[in-house]
């Protein structure tokens, strides 16, 4: 891109500038029409070769407008100025939903952390007043208000507790029913074993069943009191028949 090279007309201050070397310029309107706009000229073309410079090395989106003072319009854009200018409105849209979004959000925080401190509060005040503290501040309504509370809380911890009282009994007579149970069948299978045990060692192989058979016929032969049997003392015909001889010859 080139620009024309315009001359600006002698004046004080530049002359001044070019003898003391390239100093300072005082920014503000000037007054000359003739200055001024041979002034524009070449700082509007100083302008549009920045901007060209800036999108060449930099690869950057630029879109420049000038307007003289006279009205002519005079523009530079590497892609479209109306594209350029569509992109800068939606992006400070977006920069401005997100800023009225995050004030609001920190408004909405704000009001609800105040309402949870008022809340901790009142809760803080209402625990030491259950526990009898803090009562300085409570008329005799608030007191009787609070003493019917307290009453019920007490009447609904007592129930609770009886209630959690007969579910451990119920639970302990349960378990006693079943300790008995197990109890008497552990006895059984004890009795049962024992009985086997006694049979085992009395009858290991039949030979004490066959001595315990004969004892019991040997008894048999004794009475109650411990004599033979009558028949079993009757005399021989042989001693019978020498008695009766001993008789006669007497």
């Amino acid at each position: 891109m080139s620009f024309p090279n315009q001359s600006m007309p002698d004046s004080p201050q530049r002359n001044s500038a070019l003898k003391s070397g390239r100093g300072k310029i005082e920014i503000k309107r000037i007054e000359n029409t003739t200055n001024r706009q041979v002034t524009f000229c070449k700082r509007r073309n100083g302008l549009l070769k920045k901007a060209y410079e800036l999108s060449v090395l930099c690869d950057a989106e630029v879109a420049l407008i000038v307007f003289s003072t006279r009205g002519r319009l005079y523009e530079y854009a590497n892609n479209s100025v109306k594209a350029s200018i569509e992109r800068y409105k939606k992006a400070c849209s977006d920069t401005s939903g997100a800023k009225s979004a995050s004030e609001s959000n920190v408004q909405f925080y704000q009001q609800e952390s105040a309402k949870l401190r008022v809340q901790i509060s009142n809760l803080q005040n209402h625990n030491r007043q259950m526990m009898g503290e803090a009562l300085s501040n409570m008329n005799g309504k608030d007191l009787k208000n609070l003493e019917a509370k307290l009453e019920k809380g007490i009447s609904r911890v007592r129930s609770k507790k009886n209630e959690m009282l007969f579910a451990e009994l119920e639970y302990m007579q349960k378990r006693e029913i079943e300790l008995h149970n197990s109890n008497q069948v552990l006895r059984a299978k004890i009795s049962e074993s024992e009985r086997s045990n006694h049979n085992v060692n009395v009858f290991p192989g039949g030979t004490n069943f066959e001595c315990m058979h004969a004892q019991q016929q040997q008894q048999q032969q004794f009475d109650s009191r411990g004599y033979f049997q009558v028949n079993e003392l009757q005399p021989n015909d042989q001693y019978a028949r020498q008695d009766q001889m001993s008789l006669q010859f007497v």
